[in-house]
């Protein structure tokens, strides 16, 4: 697996309340693979994650996400856990930033109640996408098609639903990145 990443960057957009194993998991899987990750918030220094039932720990802001440009960037990740979203889909600059990243044909990433961004930010109509249980109705209502299976691929989308997922998430991203072209950086 070691540099079928190489050179690329990937995005991972959270904020306060990110389901930690959802941030902490995958960053390590794609870097393991090569590629570099740089962490998106709405808020500069640290965000807290959220492990299981208590607060869990800190992770490094990189760059404020309205300060951040789709094109930098190979792929997005965008953490569940049930504040992290939720906290987010209020700020106008991630809410773009996804509605932006999406438009680009570039892979954007989804688990748990991550999928909650993909809805406010108008991208789930016709898509056949998986998540968290409780987001099922609003995905659904929001004109997506909803599957309860580890990890849904639709068009530039990939969808998982738990923490229990993140192994077949983590591979079927690095394997769309691989596949797909590579960008220039800044």
């Amino acid at each position: 697996m070691s540099g079928e990443l190489k050179g690329r960057k990937i995005a991972i957009l959270a904020t306060d309340g990110f389901e930690q194993v959802e941030l902490t998991d995958p960053k390590k899987y794609v870097e393991a693979a090569g590629a570099s990750t740089e962490v998106l918030s709405v808020k500069d220094g640290s965000i807290k994650g959220w492990k299981f039932t208590d607060w869990g720990d800190s992770v490094r802001v990189d760059r404020l996400v309205g300060k951040a440009n789709v094109d930098d960037y190979d792929a997005l990740i965008l953490p569940g856990g049930q504040i992290n979203p939720d906290r987010l889909r209020m700020e106008k600059p991630a809410v773009e930033f996804v509605k932006k990243f999406v438009a680009t044909g570039k892979p954007v990433a989804a688990i748990c109640h991550g999928p909650w961004m993909l809805i406010e930010a108008g991208v789930v109509k016709g898509k056949n996408v998986t998540s968290w249980p409780s987001i099922h109705t609003d995905l659904v209502n929001a004109g997506a098609k909803w599957v309860d299976r580890e990890v849904v691929e639709d068009g530039n989308l990939i969808t998982s639903r738990k923490p229990d997922d993140i192994p077949a998430f983590s591979k079927k991203l690095t394997e769309v990145v691989a596949k797909s072209p590579q960008h220039a950086h800044a």
